[in-house]
Order: C-alpha cells, then sequence, then structure tokens
C-alpha cells in the first residue's frame, strides 16, 4: 500500500513521468498540461476556476510529497508545477493555435529567466509551495502579454 501512494505521487508531480525525460523535462512536462489546459478553457468560468484552484492545490501537494523521494530542492523530475503554470498561463484565454503556441513560448521563456520577483518568490517559500510558486507567477506574466497582445491585435 505505502509503495502505491509512493507511485501515485511520483506519477502525478513528474505529469505521468515526464520528468524522467532526460532533456528538457520542463518543457515536455508543460506539453503535458494542454489536456487540462483544454478542459479548464471549455468549462464555464466558476467550473474553470474550480479546475485551475483544484491542480493548483493538487501540484503544491504532490510537489512536497515527492521532494521526499527525490534529490534537491526543486528536483527537475518535479514537472506538475509547469502544468500548474501553464493553466495560469493561458487561463480565461480563448484555446486557439495562436495562444497555444505563443503562451508555451512565453510560459516557458518567462520559467525558464525568472525575471523579477519570480527569483525572489521562488527562494522564500519553502517545499512544494516553493517548487509551484515560480511557476505560477511564470503563468501570470504569460498571461498578462497574451491579454495585452489580443487587445493590441484586436
Amino acid at each position: 500500500m505505502l509503495q502505491a501512494g509512493r507511485n501515485t505521487i511520483l506519477f502525478l508531480a513528474t505529469s505521468g513521468f515526464s520528468g524522467y525525460i532526460r532533456v528538457a523535462p520542463g518543457t515536455f512536462g508543460t506539453l503535458t498540461g494542454i489536456p487540462l489546459v483544454y478542459l479548464i478553457s471549455i468549462s464555464a468560468m466558476p467550473v474553470a476556476l474550480a479546475l485551475l484552484l483544484l491542480v493548483i492545490a493538487v501540484s503544491v501537494i504532490v510537489s512536497g510529497r515527492a521532494r521526499e523521494y527525490l534529490e534537491g530542492e526543486d528536483p527537475r523530475e518535479i514537472v506538475c508545477d509547469e502544468v500548474s503554470g501553464f493553466c495560469v498561463a493561458l487561463f480565461g484565454l480563448q484555446f486557439n493555435w495562436m495562444n497555444l503556441i505563443l503562451g508555451f513560448i512565453l510560459f516557458r521563456f518567462f520559467d525558464i529567466l525568472k525575471p523579477f520577483p519570480i527569483k525572489a518568490v521562488e527562494r522564500r517559500l519553502a517545499g512544494g509551495a516553493g517548487i509551484v510558486a515560480d511557476d505560477l507567477m511564470a503563468g501570470v506574466y504569460t498571461n498578462l502579454v497574451l491579454n495585452i497582445t489580443s487587445v493590441v491585435l484586436g
């Protein structure tokens, strides 16, 4: 029973074990979030918000637990934080190819570079919250840019 719990935590934290891909696990982890992004985008706003909050809460919990089984403060295998951040990045936006591709590129850009204050927030929080917070902020930055872009382009 204990092994099943560990396997479930690692399955969720690594987004279906995609976090074990040796090259760019965060990028592959982000891609695994597309079905959730779609599900949230087609839901009525109250349901969409509840789903987003559920995804974030699960990410924080399983990230903190998976950290006990993996090495480091923010193990590279944990990619559910990228899924949560990508859900935030496209939250409230129309699900289409432009938003998906541009959102993906911008999210990865902000997640990798960690512009102010993303890096500072990541350092101040511990456990699962610290693992997920920087990705949520990268998602907020991405969402803002996508919203501004849609207003400018009409």
